[in-house]
């Protein structure tokens, strides 16, 4: 295949529905990638070649008019010293540098049409590949979307069971219970010695109080209560 037709192949084709039918879309696009950038290489080798065959000719094109301006000078020559015969034959020579000269500059037009091509080419390549690029960083980027969501779905799942709430709730079980042993520890304790002392002392207080206020009561005048 020419390089032209691959070109051309590559700049005509769709990406999006190229990697809507592919198995593995990943994979098509770093081929596809790959490609373009080997027809890159290759298209800018030829343009450079071209551009070198160009400044050949031209090089050539410029001895070729100075040939030709040296034999008309000759002819000249010839015909003012009076020999036609040396002056028809260097207007022989100069024809058959004009005729290069022609010859050259067909040659001269070619190479820069052939340029032209590669560079408007090169230029179309190039925003092919980064389009592709472009849709090589959507795809990566969504493929580790896609693996997080997966990895995140799973932890979920795993965690999203019967059996593990069954955990939990044995674990909140575990923690009601011992609380309620706490509780009972405290609640079913006996009195010790110093408890039911301390208890006596509280009750003699509340009956010498008690006494005061009969003894107020009854030292009162009378009519005063």
């Amino acid at each position: 295949m020419g390089i032209f037709t691959r070109v051309s192949d590559i700049i005509s084709s769709n990406i999006n529905a190229m990697l809507d039918k592919a198995e593995d879309p990943e994979k098509m696009v770093k081929l596809m990638i790959r490609e373009m950038e080997d027809t890159l290489i290759e298209i800018k080798a030829n343009c450079a070649g071209a551009m070198a065959t160009k400044k050949k000719i031209q090089r050539e094109m410029e001895s070729v008019v100075d040939h030709a301006k040296n034999w008309e000078g000759k002819a000249q020559l010839a015909i003012d010293k009076g020999r036609e015969d040396l002056a028809r034959e260097a207007l022989k020579e100069k024809r058959r540098y004009v005729e290069r000269g022609e010859t050259l500059e067909n040659e001269l037009d070619q190479a820069k049409a052939l340029i032209q091509q590669y560079q408007n080419d090169i230029m179309q390549l190039e925003d092919k590949l980064g389009a592709a690029r472009e849709k090589q960083r959507i795809l990566i980027q969504r493929h580790r979307h896609a693996q997080n969501k997966k990895r995140a779905e799973q932890g979920i799942r795993k965690f999203d069971t019967s059996d593990a709430f069954f955990r939990f709730d044995e674990f909140q079980q575990r923690i009601d219970r011992m609380e309620a042993e706490g509780e009972l520890v405290n609640y079913a304790r006996k009195p010790t010695l110093s408890d039911e002392f301390a208890a006596l002392e509280g009750d003699e207080d509340i009956e010498r109080e008690l006494t005061e206020l009969k003894q107020r009561k009854a030292q009162a005048p009378q009519g005063q209560a």
